[in-house]
C-alpha cells in the first residue's frame, strides 16, 4: 500500500443542530505523484462534508483534509455512537482503495409535543378525547399522563397511563371524562380540564381542553312540562269549585205522559236513486319529444350542459364500498405544486410524482370499513431551521373527505404526515425528494377504545419534501 492515513481525533462528539470537525492526515508513501479522491460513507455520510474533495501529493509528502459533521436537530440524528469512514481512492491505482474509520457520538436532546384530538368534546355522561404525543427528539421518551380540573368536577380514566415513544414516533392516549354531577335540565356547561404529560427530571407538560357537558332534557322542555302541570292543576281546581248541578226531570215527564198524544210516525222517504258511475278513463300516455319540444314550430333546443361533478377521495371510496361492502379501503389524492389536484387513487396506488422534483402541498383521504380517519401534516417552515406540525383533522365516519395541508398558491411544502384509522392497521410507503421509497405500518395493537396506533409517512427534515405516497389498510 502506498498511502498512510491518520484521523485526529479518531472519536468525536457533536450536538444535533451543531457541527464538529475531524482532521484526516495522509502521506504518499509511493514513488509517483498521485491524486486522491475522498468520499464519506456510513450512517452519518449525509451530514458529512470533506474539504477539499481531492488532494494531489508528491511522493513522500503529507497532506490534510477536514471532515465536518453537522447532524440536524431532528429524530433522524439518533443519539449515541455512529461509526463512520472515508473512502480514499488513488487516481493512479484505483484498486488500492483505503478506508480509514472513526466514531462519531451524537448527543441526545428531548423535544415532546402533545395535542388534544379534538380540543373540545361534548357529551351527557362522558367525553372521549385523545392525546396525541409526538417525540420530536432523538432519544426514547418515557412519560405518564394524568388529568385534573378546577373544582374536581370530572373523573379521568386514561389508557395507557404510561407510554414509551421512540424518536420520530408518536402515540395516542385515550381518555374518558366522566362528570361527577349530572345536568338533568338546562343549558350545557363548559368544564375546562388539563391532561398533563409527566417526564422524569422535567416540568409537566400541560395540554388544556374543554368538556362541554349537555343536559339530559333541554330547558324549553322542562318549562313546557312545568307549564302543562300548572294548567292541569288549575283545571282540576276550577272543575271542583264550579261543578254544575244536574237536576233530573224524569218525574215531571211521567206525570204529563197521559195528557200527551204521541205523534204519528213520519212517512218513510223513498230510497235515493243510485248515482251514475263516475269512473274516469285512464289518462292517455304522452310521447316524450326530444329537446322538450312542443307540438310544432322550432321546439326547445338542448339543455345547457352542467359541468361534471368534482371527483374527490370520498367519491372513489364510495364506489369501492358499493363493490365490496365488507372490505376495508382507503382512497387518496395529492395536490402537487405546479400541477394541482390529481385524480384519486386507492389501496396502494401511487399519488404524486417521482423524479420530477415537484412537492406535495395537500392531501385528501377517505376510508370505508374502518370508522373514519384522523391526520395531521408536518410542513416546511422557511423562517426556522425546522418544520412545524399543523392541527389534526378528524373525520369520524366512513366515506367522508379528510384534508390536510393547503392548496393555496403560497402554501408550504408537505414534508410528512401522520394518519390513523378508527379500526384497522394502516401502512404507508412514501417517497421523499432525493431519497428512495420508505415503508412502515402502524402498531397492530389498539388502545381500550379500539383505536389503532397511527403511522408517520415522509420526513421531519425541514429541507426536504414529500413527492409521492402509497397507502393501504390491512384486511381483517
Amino acid at each position: 500500500m502506498s498511502l498512510w492515513t491518520s484521523l485526529e481525533p479518531a472519536s468525536a462528539t457533536v450536538d444535533p443542530g451543531g457541527s464538529t470537525r475531524v482532521r484526516l492526515r495522509l502521506r504518499n508513501t509511493g514513488d509517483i505523484v498521485d491524486e486522491y479522491r475522498f468520499e464519506p460513507v456510513g450512517t452519518v455520510a449525509p451530514w458529512t462534508t470533506v474539504e477539499p474533495s481531492t488532494l494531489r501529493l508528491y511522493p513522500g509528502t503529507t497532506g490534510t483534509v477536514e471532515l465536518t459533521f453537522a447532524p440536524p436537530r431532528s429524530p433522524d440524528a439518533t443519539a449515541g455512537p455512529h461509526p463512520y469512514a472515508v473512502r480514499i481512492t488513488p487516481t493512479e491505482h484505483p484498486e488500492a482503495t483505503t478506508v480509514p474509520e472513526g466514531n462519531l457520538t451524537i448527543t441526545p436532546f428531548t423535544e415532546v409535543r402533545a395535542d388534544l384530538v379534538p380540543p373540545i368534546v361534548k357529551g351527557r355522561l362522558r367525553g372521549r378525547p385523545r392525546l396525541a404525543i409526538d417525540n420530536l427528539g432523538n432519544t426514547k421518551v418515557t412519560a405518564s399522563v394524568s388529568g385534573s380540573d378546577n373544582g374536581d368536577q370530572l373523573s379521568y380514566d386514561i389508557h395507557p397511563s404510561n407510554v414509551q415513544i421512540e424518536p420520530g414516533r408518536a402515540v395516542f392516549v385515550a381518555a374518558t371524562l366522566k362528570p361527577r354531577d349530572i345536568i338533568w335540565f338546562g343549558a350545557a356547561e363548559q368544564r375546562p380540564y388539563t391532561l398533563s404529560l409527566h417526564r422524569s427530571g422535567t416540568d409537566p407538560l400541560p395540554v388544556e381542553g374543554t368538556y362541554d357537558q349537555r343536559g339530559f332534557l333541554p330547558r324549553w322542555l322542562a318549562t313546557a312540562l312545568g307549564l302543562a302541570l300548572t294548567l292541569a292543576i288549575v283545571f282540576v281546581m276550577l272543575w271542583i269549585a264550579y261543578k254544575p248541578a244536574v237536576k233530573s226531570k224524569a218525574t215531571e215527564q211521567l206525570a204529563d205522559a197521559g195528557n200527551v198524544i204521541a205523534p204519528s210516525p213520519p212517512a218513510s222517504a223513498p230510497p235515493p236513486a243510485p248515482e251514475p258511475s263516475k269512473e274516469e278513463p285512464e289518462p292517455s300516455e304522452k310521447e316524450e319529444k326530444p329537446g322538450g319540444g312542443g307540438d310544432g314550430g322550432g321546439g326547445g333546443g338542448d339543455k345547457a350542459k352542467k359541468p361534471p361533478p368534482k371527483v374527490t377521495a370520498a367519491t372513489a371510496v364510495r364506489q369501492l364500498a358499493k363493490e365490496d361492502p365488507s372490505g376495508r379501503h382507503i382512497c387518496y389524492r395529492a395536490f402537487v405544486g405546479g400541477k394541482g389536484w390529481q385524480e384519486p387513487v386507492c389501496d396502494g396506488a401511487v399519488a404524486g410524482t417521482v423524479g420530477e422534483k415537484l412537492p406535495i402541498k395537500a392531501l385528501n383521504f377517505a376510508v370505508s370499513g374502518v370508522g373514519g380517519s384522523a391526520a395531521n401534516a408536518f410542513v416546511n417552515d422557511p423562517e426556522s431551521d425546522k418544520g412545524k406540525y399543523q392541527e389534526w383533522t378528524a373525520v369520524i365516519t366512513d366515506n367522508k373527505d379528510n384534508y390536510i395541508g393547503s392548496s393555496k398558491n403560497d402554501a408550504a411544502n408537505l414534508s410528512g404526515f401522520a394518519i390513523n384509522v378508527g379500526d384497522g392497521q394502516i401502512c404507508q410507503s412514501s417517497h421523499v425528494r432525493g431519497r428512495s421509497w420508505g415503508d412502515s405500518c402502524g402498531n397492530d395493537r389498539s388502545d381500550p377504545e379500539g383505536h389503532k396506533q397511527f403511522v408517520f409517512a415522509g420526513t421531519l427534515d425541514n429541507g426536504a419534501w414529500l413527492e409521492a405516497i402509497k397507502l393501504t389498510v390491512k384486511k381483517k
